[in-house]
Order: structure tokens, then C-alpha cells, then sequence
């Protein structure tokens, strides 16, 4: 890894200057197979849920409407289902072995989307109110929980050994994914974070639960650790990539595209890697972002903030080089990623569409 020193000494990832090709008709249509094989094996598992838990669910996925209407809501990009048929493909098995693995990747994931969205006080998600939003706070809580029970059961009702060894996979990945919303909130009332404290949060964060969805269908099939484990290091630096890219959308994406406010990000106090790099680099704009953030942090008027003062923040963590920090760090991490890909023996279509996924991620729209 090539680093570069910030203004305290930190040891900063350089990064490759170009964004990849993608090929987006392919990539959407590993996301279009990922959703289709994925979701009525969802669905059922949803079902399951005692009343109102299993309408909330489904609410949530976006397949009724808060009326309990049927509705064709947006249900996410689909990245972890593709990469769990994709990481069956990986080991020599058909994609439908991943399925499993696919759907309870999925349900973990949207179960720390309900709870992250109660802590976060997000009311919008995927252009939608949030479930606590309609259905209350406990509903949000309770349901997570239901979603993270499932996801188990679905690996363990399959009674095999393979199974049990991505069962463990899973279960470590959540606990990572838990420190990792753990360190989030507690860097939000801290006056400074390190680019290092900020990646090992994103990693835990992100980076886990991918690793697992890029390796769980590969144990499915029958791969042996060393396979998965690679295939797990390729998985974490995609999510180090994506979550990246998310930081970027976070304070300078299109609510449009993003479904979110404005500066979210800013809104909440968030150590996202933006502000982060912009407080290390140094200078006068990194120094006066400095000084707003700890003024912010005391303040009691924080929430209402106009949109300017918003505005104002994110014009310093750009001038400071924040955002064109964000963008290499991505690109880096998608370099480290595809690399791991050639340390596994598997078809050569399966290799070339992970990196298309790869790819897919660090160019998204921002």
C-alpha cells in the first residue's frame, strides 16, 4: 500500500487517478438475476413473521405501500444477492446453491437498515418514510431483530456441514457490522477521528457483510477456507469502495437519486471519510472546518441550520480536498479488491463479472 503523511502525521492511501469502464447492461442484469432467484425465497421467509411484523417487513422491502397496498417499491441495488450467486459460481456450483446464503446476507443487511435508521433519525430511505417513521420506533427494533432470527434459520434449516460453516461466517460479519454502527455513533460526539479509526469503522461497517455475501455461497458450495477467505478479501475492499462512494452521496449527492435530505451526512455529525481526510490535510480550509465542527458540536441550534450554513461546510471539506481525497480512496480499494481475485482459481466469466460488479460500485453515480 503507497501512502502519503497528513498534517498529523497520518499515513494517507494513495490512490490510481481513473475510474473503470462498466459495462452497466451486464451489471444489471447479475443485479436483475440476484433479485429474481433471491426474492421469492424472501418473501417466504418474511411471511413467517407473526402479524404486524411480517406487514412492516414488507413494507419495508418496498412490496406493499403504508396502506398495505401492493406496491413495487425500490428494494436496493441487489449487490448482495448478486455476489452470493456469483461467489456459488466462484467455487464450481450453480448459483442456486447461493441462494440461501443470498437471502439470509440480505435479511442481516436489512435488519441494520432498520435500526440504523431509528439511531440516525433517517425519515427517508429509498425515496420512502422510514419504517419507524410509519410503524413507531419499536416496530423498527422488533423487526430487525426478526430479520437477523431469520437469516440464521435459513442457513441452519439446510442441516448440512457447509451450513454450520457459513452460519459462523455470518454471525461474525453482523457482530463486525454491529461494532462498526457502534464506532459510527461514537465518533459522531468526538471533536476528531483518524483516516485509519474512520476505514476500520467503514470496514466493520460495510466491508464485513460484503466479504461474507461474496464468500458465503462459495462455503455453500463446498469451497474450502482459503477459497472463501480470499474471496472475503475481495469482498471487504469492494465495501471499504462502496462505502467510500456512499460518504460522497452523503454529503454531495442528488436527494433525487439518493432518496435522503440534503448534506445528510451533516446533518447527523457524521466522521464520514470526507470530513475526516479534510480535518487531517492541513490549511486554512481544513483549519476552519476545524473550528466549525467543534463550535457545531456545542451548539444548540444545530438543527436549525439553513441550507447554506450546510452548503458552507461541505464548499471547506471540498476546498480541503475532502471530496477528491474520497474518490481515490475508492478507486484504491477497488484496486485492492480485484487484485484478491486473481488469487482464486474459478471460471473465467465468474472473475470477469465480480470485477464488473467492482467496477460497478466505484463509478455509481456521485
Amino acid at each position: 500500500m503507497r501512502t502519503t503523511s497528513g498534517t498529523r502525521g497520518e499515513k494517507v492511501p494513495t490512490a490510481p487517478s481513473a475510474n473503470p469502464a462498466v459495462d452497466t447492461a451486464a451489471v444489471t442484469a447479475l443485479l436483475e438475476r440476484g433479485r429474481t432467484m433471491s426474492t421469492p425465497v424472501l418473501r417466504a421467509a418474511v411471511d413467517r413473521l407473526a402479524p404486524p411484523m411480517d406487514t412492516v417487513a414488507a413494507y419495508h422491502f418496498g412490496w406493499i405501500d403504508a396502506h398495505g397496498r401492493p406496491a413495487d417499491g425500490d428494494g436496493g441495488k441487489a449487490v448482495r444477492p448478486a455476489l452470493a450467486l456469483l461467489s456459488a459460481e466462484a467455487a464450481g456450483a450453480a448459483p442456486e446453491v447461493g441462494i440461501p446464503g443470498a437471502v439470509a446476507v440480505e435479511l442481516v443487511h436489512n435488519f441494520s437498515l432498520l435500526h440504523d435508521d431509528l439511531m440516525d433519525g433517517d425519515e427517508q430511505r429509498r425515496h420512502r418514510d422510514t419504517v419507524w417513521k410509519v410503524h413507531g420506533p419499536a416496530q423498527a427494533i422488533l423487526v430487525g431483530d426478526a430479520l437477523f432470527a431469520l437469516a440464521n434459520e435459513i442457513l441452519l434449516e439446510l442441516g448440512t456441514v457447509e451450513a454450520g460453516r457459513a452460519t459462523r461466517r455470518l454471525t461474525t460479519a453482523t457482530r463486525k457490522l454491529i461494532d462498526g454502527q457502534a464506532q459510527d455513533i461514537s465518533y459522531e460526539h468526538r471533536e476528531r477521528v483518524t483516516v485509519e479509526e474512520c476505514l476500520e469503522m467503514e470496514g466493520n461497517k460495510t466491508g464485513a457483510l460484503l466479504a461474507c455475501a461474496v464468500s458465503i455461497g462459495a462455503v455453500l458450495g463446498g469451497a474450502d477456507d482459503r477459497t472463501a477467505d480470499t474471496l472475503e478479501t475481495y469482498g471487504y475492499h469492494l465495501g471499504l469502495a462502496f462505502q467510500a462512494v456512499d460518504d460522497l452521496l452523503g454529503i454531495w449527492g442528488d436527494p433525487e437519486a439518493t432518496g435522503k435530505q440534503t448534506w445528510s451526512d451533516l446533518r447527523q455529525r457524521k466522521k464520514s471519510l470526507p470530513v475526516v481526510a479534510a480535518l487531517a490535510a492541513g490549511g486554512p480550509a481544513s483549519e476552519r472546518l476545524g473550528e466549525l465542527l467543534a463550535a457545531d458540536a456545542k451548539s444548540n441550534d444545530f438543527d436549525s441550520f439553513s441550507e447554506e450554513e450546510f452548503a458552507a461546510r461541505a464548499a471547506l471539506i471540498e476546498e480541503a480536498g475532502g471530496r477528491d481525497w474520497t474518490s481515490q480512496e475508492a478507486r484504491r480499494q477497488h484496486a485492492v479488491a480485484v487484485e484478491a481475485l486473481e488469487r482464486v482459481d474459478m471460471p473465467e466469466h465468474v472473475r470477469a463479472q465480480l470485477v464488473a460488479l467492482a467496477d460497478f460500485v466505484v463509478v455509481r453515480k456521485r
